[in-house]
């Protein structure tokens, strides 16, 4: 748990999101700049100062009405200030330049759906509804636990980056995977799945 030199100052490129491989696998040709699916396409890192950290990393998801309970990974910046994709498709990934889940401002995890497989962790994600809790376990034996708000599904083309990104005061989580049609031209899907909790 060192500290961390860079902390959620994600500048976000016109609101464009990519996906993870959905619907195909995780190498560097179906991810376009190793961009997860979920996770915003990000211009660059501001480097800021890094604050202390008020809790301890994420290390295991579970939401119990859909069934996920899975390890949580650390996603890393690339030299271009983007998240780089979790490999494995049982596994979700945390952008660990934003604050951890339960500090104040939005965590974002992110997760493939598919694979040339068979569903993936967040297959079901778009089966969320009001009220559904999260619980997101820590490397230090303790827990947070979100209520599900809401779940929106928005083109990857127009994401809302203020409604998404941007939650104001408190401590807020967002879950996003793929959804919507498949594009086989591109390769990924057309839409982003999110989950608003808090």
């Amino acid at each position: 748990m060192g500290t961390r030199t860079l902390r959620g100052a994600v500048t976000l490129a016109g609101a464009a999101l990519v996906t993870i491989g959905c619907g195909g696998d995780a190498s560097a040709a179906d991810v376009p700049a190793s961009v997860p699916a979920s996770v915003p396409r990000a211009g660059t890192v501001q480097p800021v100062a890094a604050p202390k950290k008020d809790v301890a990393d994420p290390v295991r998801l579970s939401i119990p009405a859909i069934g996920v309970s899975t390890k949580v990974i650390a996603l890393p910046l690339d030299r271009n200030g983007r998240l780089v994709a979790p490999r494995q498709f049982d596994r979700v990934g945390w952008n660990k330049a934003g604050p951890e889940p339960g500090e104040k401002g939005v965590s974002v995890i992110a997760g493939h759906v598919d694979s040339k497989t068979g569903p993936a962790v967040f297959y079901r994600l778009r089966q969320l509804t009001k009220g559904d809790r999260i619980h997101v376990h820590r490397e230090d034996g303790t827990k947070a636990t979100f209520t599900v708000q809401r779940v929106a599904r928005y083109p990857k083309n127009r994401i809302p980056d203020s409604v998404v990104y941007h939650a104001g005061s408190g401590t807020h989580l967002r879950l996003i995977t793929c959804g919507g049609t498949f594009d086989r031209s591109r390769g990924s899907y057309r839409d982003n799945i999110v989950v608003f909790a808090r």
